[in-house]
């Protein structure tokens, strides 16, 4: 991060008065969520992710999600993708159930071989996968044996770093302690709650809130990527006390995360924001 410093105003502000349009190839089970939370937050959702259209769509849009829940859609992603690179159009990648089987193993490679993507988000097994490293997720879900944690904090950052600096982008790995980095500069946050594990579609939310703010902040993916997660995590705390105050369940707090969104304000942020500038490696 820049001078250990961000301007959070900034860049909030630039996704509420741009109001990116953000193209969408993602998965059935969370589309209408995934446009939800791009309204909350100021931007204007595109779902177009028809093969026959995804070229001539991107060229008016704000930043490209590509979201591998919907792998049947690869050949759309490999083709807006190229055409948002060479309109230098930011392009997110979210690379669910990456290392699950053969295909995801096949298809993130080829990915990631067609594409520059900008960032990167995925849970500490998805990453680690794309690493080569051996991990143990369970479908879209982190194992227990790849979470950050504490104590294997130091060596999994290592590794996400240095696969920051091969693949030349944003890496950010989502979980009780999320990490972002660009190789150079990595940052922790520490803010969420564990009911956002129990909706469908927190995930590929967060991937896509990163690209209404990557969109919107070309110039500064790193600080976009990292304030989009921050906001998420406090969204999702701000929702958990609502729960626990009224009793409601997982699907009161579903809508009470996209609300808490929709109003977020720089003073929470600056309030309730736990993150720091880690220290350590090449950082």
């Amino acid at each position: 991060m820049r001078g250990n410093q961000m301007n959070i105003k900034k860049l909030l502000e630039n996704v509420r008065d741009k109001e990116p349009l953000v193209q969408c190839i993602t998965n059935f089970v969370t589309v209408n969520d995934c446009a939800n939370i791009l309204l909350a937050v100021g931007a204007t959702p595109t779902m177009a992710m028809d093969i026959r259209e995804v070229e001539e769509s991107v060229s008016r849009v704000s930043a490209l999600v590509c979201n591998m829940g919907a792998i049947e859609h690869t050949e759309s992603m490999i083709l807006a993708g190229k055409k948002a690179n060479t309109l230098q159009i930011p392009v997110i990648l979210d690379p669910v159930g990456a290392g699950g089987t053969t295909l995801r193993r096949e298809t993130v490679k080829r990915l990631l071989q067609e594409v520059q993507f900008t960032s990167i988000r995925g849970n500490a097994s998805e990453i680690k996968a794309i690493a080569g490293v051996q991990s143990l997720g369970r479908g879209v879900d982190v194992s227990k044996e790849d979470v950050v944690s504490e104590n294997s904090l130091q060596g999994d950052i290592t590794i996400f770093e240095s696969l920051a600096k091969k693949l030349q982008c944003v890496i950010a790995v989502s979980g009780e302690i999320d990490v972002i980095t660009d190789g150079v500069h990595t940052v922790l946050i520490r803010n969420g709650c564990k009911m956002m594990a129990r909706i469908t579609g927190s995930g590929c939310m967060l991937t896509t809130l990163i690209g209404a703010f990557c969109g919107a902040n070309k110039e500064s993916t790193l600080e976009a990527t990292i304030l989009a997660i921050g906001i998420m995590g406090i969204a999702g705390e701000i929702a958990d006390e609502k729960r626990k105050k009224n009793k409601t369940g997982n699907a009161t707090f579903r809508n009470d995360l996209i609300d808490s969104i929709f109003n977020i304000t720089v003073k929470e942020i600056e309030e309730k924001a736990n993150y720091q500038v880690f220290q350590g490696t090449d950082s």
